[in-house]
């Protein structure tokens, strides 16, 4: 199975690994992951004022920040994986990647704000699935 997981570095991204830690069938080489991070774009009259290798490197920092855990995780699974860090909306970008991808599956931590709290705040969870067609697992 062709499976993106959507991580952020949040504690519901800790939840989301700790749920794969804890399920052997979601482990094992028969599966092929891709972890993609999101960047949020830096405002455009902040960015205006930085050169594009100042913000280049931001980006990628910025990225590697939630990558890098991930690598050690997937690494002591035995699991390989490619990874993956963008920048821009993180639904958008979700959403375009695991279309693009072909994934089987798209695999992400939620916040669990139930519908009152998505009403009000929004929810990139939320949003994802509205905006393609991968069927999602979401862990809370």
């Amino acid at each position: 199975m062709k499976i993106l997981v959507a991580a952020d570095g949040s504690s519901y991204t800790k939840r989301m690994l700790a749920y794969l830690a804890a399920h052997d069938e979601w482990l094992g080489a028969h599966h092929l992951y891709t972890v993609l991070t999101v960047v949020p774009p830096v405002p455009a009259r902040a960015a205006a004022a930085l050169t594009k290798d100042v913000l280049r490197t931001h980006y990628a920092d910025e990225g590697e920040k939630v990558l890098k855990p991930i690598r050690a995780f997937f690494a002591k699974q035995g699991l390989t994986s490619e990874f993956i860090a963008k920048t821009g909306a993180a639904s958008d970008v979700i959403a375009a990647q695991a279309e693009k991808g072909r994934y089987d599956l798209l695999l992400m931590g939620s916040h669990g704000h139930g519908s009152l709290g998505n009403l009000v705040i929004g929810s990139v969870a939320t949003k994802v699935m509205a905006q393609c067609r991968t069927p999602v697992l979401l862990i809370r």
